[in-house]
């Protein structure tokens, strides 16, 4: 055995860093996939379920290596591959995504997000977190002197791993990942995990090869992949980074700034620069205050208040407040970081009161009541299920006024019985009496409105009347027209039943499905080349 081996110390040290690293990298892992497959509860189980696989099948080989053959050298060169594997993940890691979701998207039908995300995290994670896996049988090889005390000895050896794992899940969410990003976080981990194997081979006057191409490839990383881009292939973003909830994405176009939670789709929020309609879902919500009577309170100086939940950077309260000047808007983002781009880059007025807070739990800590409240909460592309519920649609009511008005976003228009939406309306119609909808055109959101006030129809058409702006009033008679009576059915959600993920995965399978049944048809006919043309 190595000197080194002989000082307990470091072994306790190497299950210690060994369990830190593989929590860090779990986590990593799951920022790494969000930006292009969410950070739903679907894809930390497949997170999870990879990586206890791996370490499963680590732990299997670990055992039988140091029972055949107990060199130390072959456990610590493992641990030189899992680091550079690791540290190489922010320069290749998103290459290796994209790749196999343009493989997956031209032969699977069905389920594509979660074969696409379970097929990364199978490539990318599985092998180094298989190496680490292999840790702990292998030190009980090396640390056990005698039978008397090998029940100690596995003990502290399995304190030191939950000891290293703890410290492995607060630093990245708390601390790194913040302050400098998931792919400066990798390759930290890895740096640790570096340094505890060259110890071993330094200390030992072991020569390896495997040092000196790990070292290589760790400082080749450090230069390729510590500014890691998830949207490389965009040259006309203002920001790209991360926060404890988001990854967050400012992109400039000729007429628009726009924020994106997510790489490959959606508008989370968006400033016009010609300060005019959005032509998105914030116009069809306008007609909320409208069926709310805020022409009539606002011209006999009654107090109008609108409260956003899913404040963004404040685009459709901003835009209520540039037609109705004396309108009270407050908003409630769980997402401070949003809050502050929404200053730098979206024009968000100083005076606009956003609370840095979930929006559930802020109404119950709140006693105001309000004419309108829009729910447009997100995470990533999927509702958050406590504002999803019966519970939380009752606490909305109870937070509006009598004729009040609740306006929901709902970003995906499914076309399968049974599909979210329909989840949704049927939801919110067991607390309120009133519920229309009104699809949004040319995409796939749809705003459903929804009181006890049996008026909001007639109060919508006679405020129209009275609106003095030419394009809101033209969009309000086209929402009017669109909008249908929602027949209730049986489909409900509860905060003890929500599954908004499995069905919201659902949704975008249908809408991937559909948005590339054409380039399969080319891919058919012409081959991948005839796809590369067509883009």
């Amino acid at each position: 055995m190595q000197p080194i081996l002989k000082n307990k110390v470091y072994l306790y040290l190497t299950e210690f860093f060994a369990g830190m690293a593989v929590m860090a990298v779990e986590l990593g892992a799951s920022r790494l996939l969000a930006p292009y497959f969410s950070s739903s509860q679907i894809v930390w189980t497949i997170i999870i379920g990879t990586i206890m696989i791996a370490m499963a099948l680590g732990n299997i080989y670990g055992g039988r290596s140091a029972d055949r053959d107990p060199n130390p050298d072959k456990l610590y060169r493992r641990i030189l591959v899992a680091a550079a594997w690791i540290a190489l993940i922010p320069a290749v890691g998103k290459y290796v995504i994209l790749g196999i979701s343009a493989v997956l998207i031209f032969s699977v039908n069905a389920n594509y997000l979660i074969w696409a995300a379970f097929a990364a995290c199978m490539v990318i994670f599985v092998y180094p977190l298989f190496l680490l896996g292999t840790v702990t049988p292998s030190l009980c090889k090396y640390t056990m002197e005698n039978l008397e005390d090998n029940a100690r000895i596995v003990g502290r050896l399995g304190a030191a791993n939950t000891v290293g794992s703890i410290i492995g899940t607060f630093v990245p969410t708390f601390v790194s990942i913040p302050a400098v990003g998931t792919s400066v976080t990798f390759l930290i981990f890895a740096g640790i995990l570096l340094v505890l194997a060259l110890v071993y081979f330094l200390s030992s006057k072991v020569r390896s090869t495997a040092a000196v191409v790990s070292t290589a490839l760790f400082l080749l990383s450090c230069l390729l992949g510590w500014r890691s881009n998830f949207a490389f292939w965009k040259d006309n973003l203002l920001y790209e980074g991360e926060s404890v909830y988001n990854y967050l994405q400012v992109e400039e176009t000729d007429d628009s700034i726009i924020l994106s939670t997510n790489v490959l789709f959606g508008v989370q929020s968006i400033l016009r620069k010609d300060a005019g309609l959005t032509g998105m879902y914030y116009d069809y919500a306008m007609a909320a205050p409208f069926m709310a009577g805020v022409e009539e309170k606002m011209v006999a100086g009654e107090d109008f208040s609108l409260l956003v939940l899913g404040m963004g950077t404040g685009t459709y309260g901003s835009q209520c407040a540039r037609y109705y000047p004396g309108m009270r808007v407050e908003g409630v983002e769980i997402d401070g970081k949003i809050t502050d781009l929404a200053h730098r880059y979206f024009s968000l007025p100083d005076d606009m009161t956003v609370t840095t807070y979930d929006g559930r739990a802020f109404l119950n800590a709140v006693k105001d009541r309000y004419d309108v409240i829009m729910v447009d909460a997100y995470q990533d592309i999927t509702i958050p299920f406590q504002m999803s519920s019966v519970e939380f649609f009752t606490l909305v009511r109870d937070h509006l006024k009598d004729d009040g008005v609740m306006v929901v976003n709902m970003n995906m228009r499914g076309q399968q019985k049974g599909n979210i939406n329909q989840y949704l309306s049927d939801t919110i119609a067991s607390v309120f009496s009133e519920v229309y909808t009104v699809d949004v055109l040319s995409n796939t959101n749809r705003e459903l409105f929804a009181s006890n006030n049996p008026r909001i129809l007639t109060c919508m058409a006679e405020n129209t009347e009275r609106c003095e702006d030419a394009a809101l009033r033209a969009m309000l008679e086209r929402i009017s027209r669109g909008l249908t009576g929602y027949e209730a059915g049986d489909y409900r959600m509860t905060d003890d039943c929500a599954p908004v993920e499995l069905l919201g995965m659902r949704v975008i399978d249908e809408l991937i499905r559909d948005e590339v049944a054409w380039y399969k048809q080319i891919y058919k006919e012409y081959g991948i080349q005839g796809v590369i043309n067509s883009l």
